[in-house]
């Protein structure tokens, strides 16, 4: 099951925000879709994770990309050398062009916005042009605010753009619950009074949430 931190007594200080990260939460999990994509261009399985994840130039391009420092058609071009690719245009929505929604967890997060409850997306950005991660998977409409690192020129785990979410939601941090897949992104959030869920599968974190907050899923499908 998923960890799940409350930080505030719900009884007394019930909650009225959903924040959600985007990549591993409302979406299925990314990695099998990279793998996939990268055996279709005769790259190791792990190569796209691998580069991102641990070359020093890529990290700094990807870092840069998450706060709008660079955008995603320099990115797509300076990433495809470092892969031995010949060819960077839509880079990005090319890697992520298999990758589904979660059903389950935007099932939820429907009935949540039904049962009154207010609705976040928090999201690290990994550009918006030429491919939008946020379109091609259809979730904007589901939010009444959504926060993305590249438009805000910051990124999680700054405490700083936790603190804008909470701001544009109207709501405090005890009556707030955030749902994301990096450990590392979730204190910043408790520190500031927000309950936190970290999304493991699919299915355990929506039965989290259903258990944290009362509100069933209308379906799972």
């Amino acid at each position: 099951m998923p960890e799940t931190v409350p930080v505030a007594d719900t009884e007394h200080c019930p909650i009225r925000g959903l924040i959600l990260d985007f990549a591993g939460v409302l979406t299925e999990v990314v990695y099998p879709a990279h793998e996939r994509w990268c055996a279709s261009q005769g790259l190791a399985a792990d190569a796209w994770r691998t580069t991102l994840n641990t070359h020093p130039e890529a990290r700094q391009h990807y870092r840069a990309l998450e706060v709008g420092a660079m955008d995603q058609a320099d990115f797509n071009t300076r990433i495809a050398v470092l892969l031995g690719l010949n060819d960077g245009e839509n880079l990005m929505g090319r890697v992520w062009s298999d990758v589904r929604p979660a059903a389950g967890m935007i099932a939820f997060a429907k009935a949540a916005r039904s049962a009154g409850m207010k609705l976040a997306m928090l999201s690290n950005s990994f550009g918006l042009d030429p491919y939008d991660p946020y379109a091609h998977i259809g979730v904007m409409e589901l939010f009444d605010v959504t926060v993305i690192s590249e438009i805000e020129g910051i990124a999680k785990p700054d405490s700083v753009i936790y603190q804008t979410t909470l701001d544009r939601l109207g709501l405090s941090g005890p009556q707030c619950v955030f749902v994301d897949d990096h450990l590392g992104n979730l204190p910043p959030a408790a520190e500031l009074g927000i309950h936190t869920v970290h999304a493991t599968d699919e299915d355990s974190t929506v039965a989290s949430l259903e258990s944290l907050l009362g509100i069933r899923a209308d379906c799972r499908a």
